[in-house]
């Protein structure tokens, strides 16, 4: 197999003729999110050596290179493809993924394709394994169904680092068998084990005694050793659920002995961080078995399998090895799961862990009870599958059943996707593009090869391989669009409106004027990325990629090059940015000393969270418009905007409103059936959240602060420098603050 590489020289060149396009916070982003560490020299990577190992990561997934003769015509075009990658990255004029940033061109991302990916969707609904690297010990037929598959595959990818949607509607709910029987649930732990006295706190009971008193009272026992690795954990909460229903023969009793799961604190080789150690997984088990005990003779609800997911997200956060992201979708007429959040317990205990969505179709039109939950806490969002289905962008019309196996979305809502599908992103930031003088045609070229090559990755899950096959699904995405739009088209997206009267609903609605020169040029970006897919495409000798553009929240990649986030308005001209860190991380205390005001996190154990000001980019342009200036109205057609002109996929919105546009909520989602995939909207203000990820402050405000903060933050940084395997928690790429950080 012929490997690309990119020289010593060659980067070099590069380092002295381009300068990144940092934002206020990207090298603090980059450098704790983002750079690795490099064992035999005791440090973190530095930006250059990052991007040489996300680029020749990518490149070399290329499946031409590992033919038995590559052409030379083939080497060459790589070659110079990955140089050009190269410098679009490195000046920050795009960005890869989380998820690639942090691991393309690693050895974990050679053995765990999945790595690469930062979301998946997955019904939950009994499915088989199928040929899987996970299949649970006590299966014969690997192609059974079981309940616990899905649940598993969210576990698996969780843990992985990368976000889950999943489906809880009536049609799949109705698919789940009725639970069988109560099964008695028994966690043992070994005294040799270093954290027995946290794992026996959480339940679990001395193995030695309970073997000894326990096991010769007649009851069918079937019992398990979790051993020391990710699967591991995959499997034990897999045979507490599968226990309940029959699929192993006659058992009452499950024992799982944890004794072998390595202590809190250990650090985790691949994928990195440190161990939480087994009591997270202990309570998991309990509140798993007990959930499905409750449901003896019936089949478990939409609320109580939304449960059984968010606390294995609970369960993968806890410790702060990696974040966790869900989106719930159910049915939008079912209340309970609705309205299931207002359980302030169980939300403070677990339901936190998802984004809940409903799926509408465009014949819906019942959006009171919906818009009134949403107004209270920001839930639920929209998802129209109807649309996703049937068309790609909105100008290019109904084309039935262009993408017929979509069922759900990732967390963040931008990219709809089948059963076992994973979200495939790549952001273009085109004001920074244009600042260092690329072409955006040929910018949006390398970034739609960049995610088709991602396509060809080494997938652990059957479901995934055969759904990636089929569709190789790409997302590219452009971000800082408020920006460039400020900049290049006369500041927006949307230059007025005139009244149409809707006569399905009765309603006179405020139809937006779109601006042309912003739509011509989008549209002509579009059709790039359509011309590089098919193209590559056909030299590779594969599918065309079912759907290939999108605009994702882009949060956290956003925040490296200083840009406004995908199609959101800065928040506002001046904020407070609250970013998670490890309770443990060194750092902490140094921003403290610093000025930084460091909180505990109210939501999350072993967590603080550090606030940081910020001034907008774009602040001092003439025009600039906030999120909290800009009407419901606006905010909802720039959404329609990109989905008519440039996502055929989706675009990921969080639209904030006023106490006094509420009731503009319900008539507004009626307006955009027709054309918006997928929406969720956030209170601007006076919405009750604590520690929100960012708040508005004055210019006062902001000044007076400002001038209270001492020191250089990246100089900190590099100071600790020498503190290994923490990484910063928290920092999402969804406006709720629910995405993977990786």
């Amino acid at each position: 197999m012929v490997t690309i590489t990119l020289s010593n020289s060659f980067i070099e060149e590069v380092r002295n003729s381009i300068e990144p396009h940092w934002g206020e916070l990207g090298w603090v982003t980059y450098k704790r999110t983002y750079a690795r560490w490099i064992e035999e020299e005791n440090r973190t990577e530095d930006w250059h050596e990052t991007i040489k190992r996300v680029v020749e990561g990518n490149i070399n997934l290329d499946p031409r290179l590992k033919e038995k003769n590559v052409p030379l015509t083939v080497i060459h075009e790589l070659e110079h493809e990955a140089k050009q990658l190269y410098k679009l990255l490195y000046g920050l004029a795009g960005a890869a993924s989380g998820r690639n940033l942090w691991i393309s061109g690693t050895d974990f991302q050679k053995r765990n394709g999945d790595a690469l990916n930062n979301c998946w969707f997955i019904s939950i609904r009994p499915q088989a394994y199928g040929k899987s690297y996970i299949l649970p010990f006590y299966l014969e037929d690997k192609n059974q169904p079981t309940v616990s598959m899905p649940f598993s595959f969210l576990f698996d990818q969780l843990m992985k680092g990368g976000g889950v949607g999943f489906s809880v509607v009536e049609e799949n709910v109705l698919k789940m068998p009725k639970v069988e029987k109560n099964i008695e649930l028994v966690v043992v732990v070994g005294k040799e084990n270093g954290d027995y006295d946290k794992i026996i706190s959480a339940g679990a009971k001395d193995r030695e005694d309970f073997f000894v008193e326990s096991l010769n009272d007649g009851k069918k026992t079937i019992v398990h050793k979790t051993p020391d690795e990710r699967e591991g954990w995959v499997v034990s909460e897999a045979l507490v659920i599968d226990s309940h229903f029959g699929v192993i023969e006659d058992v009452e009793r499950v024992v799982i002995d944890v004794t072998d799961v390595r202590e809190e604190g250990k650090r985790i080789k691949g994928f990195g961080g440190v161990a939480s150690g087994a009591k997270p997984l202990v309570e998991l088990l309990y509140a798993t078995n007990s959930i499905v005990n409750e449901a003896n003779g019936r089949r478990l609800s939409s609320v109580e399998l939304t449960d059984i997911a968010n606390l294995i997200g609970k369960t993968v956060v806890a410790g702060n090895v990696r974040r966790s992201a869900e989106i719930a979708l159910g049915s939008p007429t079912d209340s309970a799961y609705i309205t299931m959040k207002q359980d302030q317990e169980k939300l403070m205990s677990h339901r936190w862990a998802s984004n809940n969505s409903v799926i509408v179709d465009r014949s819906f039109m019942e959006y009171g009870e919906i818009a009134d939950s949403l107004i209270v806490n920001g839930e639920p969002g929209i998802v129209n599958m109807e649309l996703s289905r049937d068309f790609g962008r909105i100008v290019d019309g109904y084309q039935p059943n262009i993408d017929p196996d979509v069922e759900g979305t990732n967390p963040c809502g931008e990219i709809s996707l089948a059963n076992g599908e994973p979200c495939n992103l790549f952001d273009i930031f085109p004001l920074v593009a244009e600042k260092q003088g690329w072409d955006l045609k040929e910018a949006f070229g390398l970034a739609a090869r960049y995610t088709k090559r991602v396509t060809f990755s080494n997938y652990e899950w059957e479901v995934s391989r055969n759904i990636i096959a089929k569709n190789r699904r790409i997302g590219v995405a452009m971000s800082g669009i408020q920006d460039w739009v400020l900049k290049n088209f006369g500041g927006r997206l949307v230059v007025g409106y005139e009244p149409i009267y809707d006569h399905e609903t009765d309603e006179v609605y405020q139809k937006p004027i779109f601006n042309e020169e912003a739509s011509k040029t989008v549209d002509e970006l579009y059709q790039a990325v359509v011309d590089a897919d098919i193209e590559y495409s056909d030299k590779l000798g594969v599918n065309y990629s079912i759907k290939r553009t999108t605009i994702k929240p882009s949060g956290t990649v956003s925040k490296l090059a200083g840009v406004s986030e995908g199609i959101h308005f800065h928040y506002d001209r001046y904020i407070i940015q609250r970013i998670r860190f490890q309770a443990n991380d060194p750092l902490v205390p140094v921003l403290a000393a610093a000025g930084h005001t460091v909180e505990d996190d109210v939501y999350s154990a072993n967590t603080k969270v550090v606030e940081f000001l910020v001034k907008a980019a774009s602040a001092d342009e003439e025009g600039f418009v906030s999120a909290g200036e800009v009407s419901i109205e606006e905010q909802f057609a720039s959404q329609s905007f990109m989905q008519t002109y440039w996502a055929d996929n989706s675009v990921s919105c969080t639209i904030t409103f006023h106490k006094d546009e509420e009731e503009k909520v319900a008539p507004l989602f009626r307006q955009y059936r027709d054309v918006t995939k997928s929406t969720s909207l956030l209170p601007f203000s006076g919405h009750g959240f604590q520690q929100a990820p960012k708040e508005p402050i004055s210019e006062e405000v902001y000044n007076e602060r400002k001038e209270k903060i001492f020191g250089n933050v990246q100089e900190m940084f590099q100071l600790m420098d020498e503190v290994k395997d923490l990484e910063l928690v928290g920092l999402a790429d969804c406006e709720g603050g629910a995405c993977p950080v990786k």
